[in-house]
């Protein structure tokens, strides 16, 4: 009982502490194991900071347990703190668990019982969680895993908006490691207002430059719904766990 308090008192004293002191923010964000801190600039890092303030804070980041939303016609249900996911997709129905990747695969009702069909739609499964995943959730990852984050100078958006801009490169991780983002984090606001995405680090083109607009409370964390003719729709946050979302049918 006295370490549990000891904790208590601790968490709570650093919730002050980033509460009261801007300069903390780093302490109240601490990046994934694995993220590139010393390759990183200082900069680029401190704004990472301020967007996860700005999105509600880290402790509410961490305090969102279950997370819903549907994007190109594919809806998910995921569970950060377990890794379980439910993705429904035509007629398409997979619940796994991202962490482990095992689960089971349903087709217009009836349960995959093929072991290479069902592992082939799992793996597809895994990729389209970590797309469809980091188009609506990438402002809270920028400090993840393999992620090397450098500043690249003051910017204007394309609705004429005075930004931040930070570049974010990959190594290791996801299935396309090659990958490169600009992301543009607005003066005033301290949210993300565009993002452009190249396919590869060495491109001097995007493939595509978007908006980042529509921020919505839910809860206690805040979340963009706008990515042009790419919205999200259906975003459901809760803090505590949905076993029925991810039962079998």
């Amino acid at each position: 009982m006295k370490a549990r308090t000891s904790g208590v008192v601790c968490a709570l004293a650093l919730a002050m502490l980033c509460a009261l002191s801007p300069s903390s923010r780093a302490g109240c964000n601490p990046a994934a194991q694995g993220f590139n801190a010393s390759g990183s600039d200082a900069k680029a890092m401190e704004l990472a900071d301020r967007t996860m303030d700005a999105m509600g804070g880290r402790q509410a980041w961490d305090s969102a347990r279950v997370i819903g939303w549907t994007i190109f016609g594919r809806t998910h249900t995921w569970d950060k703190w377990t890794g379980d996911y439910r993705l429904e997709a035509d007629t398409t129905l997979v619940i796994m668990n991202v962490n482990t990747k095992q689960g089971r695969v349903w087709e217009s009702g009836k349960e995959v019982t093929d072991t290479a069909k069902r592992d082939e739609t799992l793996k597809d499964a895994m990729s389209v969680w970590i797309n469809d995943s980091y188009w609506l959730l990438m402002p809270y990852k920028l400090k993840d895993t393999g992620v090397t984050l450098h500043y690249v100078g003051e910017q204007t958006t394309a609705d004429g908006r005075a930004a931040d801009a930070i570049q974010l490169t990959f190594a290791g991780v996801g299935d396309t490691p090659d990958n490169k983002y600009l992301v543009w984090i607005d003066k005033e606001s301290g949210m993300v207002t565009q993002w452009a995405y190249f396919q590869k680090a060495t491109d001097a083109q995007p493939k595509f430059t978007l908006p980042w607009a529509k921020w919505t409370p839910f809860g206690a964390v805040k979340i963009s719904v706008g990515r042009g003719k790419f919205d999200v729709t259906g975003v459901r946050v809760s803090s505590t766990a949905d076993a029925k979302a991810f039962a079998a049918p």
